[in-house]
């Protein structure tokens, strides 16, 4: 069985690192310039070089987004920006543009070049143009459906890598080209710079008589009817195999570090399940539970398996549902005191029943017994943002940890 790659975001150094700790194969990035995500922190040239540093002594790979739609002017820098690429020693880089194409296998022929799903890539020919040309890899349109995936693996060179979105947001624009954000702010979604417009609440009206509307779409208040669901196929792990997807994608490089943790987790059970058993794989719902203790939106099934019908869109809320705290990460235990030496990331209490989860293992549960400031003062409460604490648990548990807690809503009379 040909192993199949699970790909996971990263918006900066520490996601990059839990992403690959907690099961991740190979991750994308983006750097300071020709990104489609210009609101994430993204890397610095040094960053960068220490990611990839940390990847390849693990024997995972890094992946370069320069998938933006370019002007003439930002040409100006590519030619340094991909040797500097290459003297870090990215493993491939993610472009949509065959102007960009053009300049990577001139400047720097011996990289490796995935096709960005920006490119739209929707049959069997068009992906044997890019590879004819010289690309590895192809994204695959989210439009296109098991089936469609199955007739261009069926039809193109084996060694040809098909990379397939899985999990997470999903644009209401084909392949990503919208103009709602640039018409609404001013900002670009084909450059980086996408303000999510189509998550806002809208009217839809038509003029029948001179300053008399009448709504277009009835009984939706408030209208939110461009708000996609996301997309969740972790039910179909067998599905994605046979249809000849060979990289699982991960959408979020906006996310935080618990949401890399917990879904890269969450599809690396998953699919180490489907190669132990594949006759026998069976869904285990804990995974999906798994999946919605992190923020989300309602899921769906996108395009995999039929087209989607209205019931993919959440035409009454564009927020996101949130369950669970991060309330902080594992830097060290103190063997010496037996204390966990903690980041916090929400606030948390002496007292507060949480739960833990770790790279390759199931969900454990404890209780914050003691926590102390960093001079080893008692404290009862931890509310300070990044705020460093030691913490007394009835477990022991290694760097990179994760801990968590429920949201719990007060009901009012």
């Amino acid at each position: 069985m040909r192993k199949v790659e699970l790909l996971a975001p990263a918006g900066d150094l520490e996601r990059l690192k839990i992403a690959f700790t907690y099961g991740a194969d190979a991750v994308y990035i983006g750097g300071e310039i020709f990104g489609m995500r210009s609101a994430a922190k993204n890397f610095t040239k040094e960053e960068m070089a220490e990611g990839v540093r940390f990847a390849h002594e693990r024997n995972k790979q890094v992946f370069v987004t320069m998938n933006i739609i370019p002007r003439n002017d930002e040409f100006l820098q590519i030619e340094e920006y991909l040797l500097d690429l290459q003297e870090i020693g990215v493993d491939a880089v993610i472009v949509s543009d065959p102007g960009v194409f053009t300049m990577v296998k001139k400047i720097v022929p011996n990289m490796e070049i995935h096709i960005s799903t920006q490119a739209s890539t929707t049959n069997a020919d068009a992906a044997n143009f890019w590879y004819n040309l010289g690309a590895k890899r192809i994204v695959t349109a989210r439009e296109l459906s098991f089936k469609e995936i199955k007739e261009i693996s069926d039809n193109c060179p084996k060694d040809m890598d098909i990379e397939s979105f899985v999990h997470g947001a999903m644009c209401m624009s084909y392949s990503g080209k919208c103009v709602i954000s640039n018409y609404t702010t001013g900002r670009d979604a084909n450059r980086g710079s996408c303000a999510q417009s189509c998550r806002w609440k809208y009217t839809l009206v038509e003029e029948k008589a001179p300053r008399e509307y009448e709504p277009v779409v009835e009984g939706i208040d408030p209208e939110f009817f461009f708000n996609s669901k996301d997309l969740c196929m972790i039910e179909y792990i067998p599905e994605i195999f046979e249809s000849g997807i060979t990289s699982l994608k991960i959408e979020g490089r906006m996310k935080t570090s618990y949401y890399v943790a917990t879904t890269v987790r969450a599809y690396r059970m998953a699919i180490d399940a489907y190669y132990a058993d594949p006759e026998n794989w069976k869904f285990n719902p804990m995974w999906l539970e798994e999946l919605k203790k992190g923020s989300h939106r309602d899921y769906s099934t996108g395009f995999y398996l039929d087209r989607p019908d209205s019931s993919a869109h959440n035409y009454k809320s564009a927020s996101y549902i949130r369950n669970y705290d991060f309330i902080g990460i594992v830097k060290e235990y103190d063997e010496e005191s037996g204390l966990h030496i903690v980041e916090q990331r929400n606030k948390m209490y002496v007292g507060d029943k949480i739960e833990i989860i770790g790279p390759y293992k199931e969900t454990m549960f404890s209780t914050i017994e003691e926590m102390y400031d960093e001079n080893g003062e008692p404290i009862e409460s931890a509310p300070r943002a990044k705020q460093i604490v030691k913490m007394k648990l009835d477990i022991k548990l290694d760097k990179d940890y994760i801990l968590r807690k429920p949201i719990v809503t007060m009901n009012v009379l």
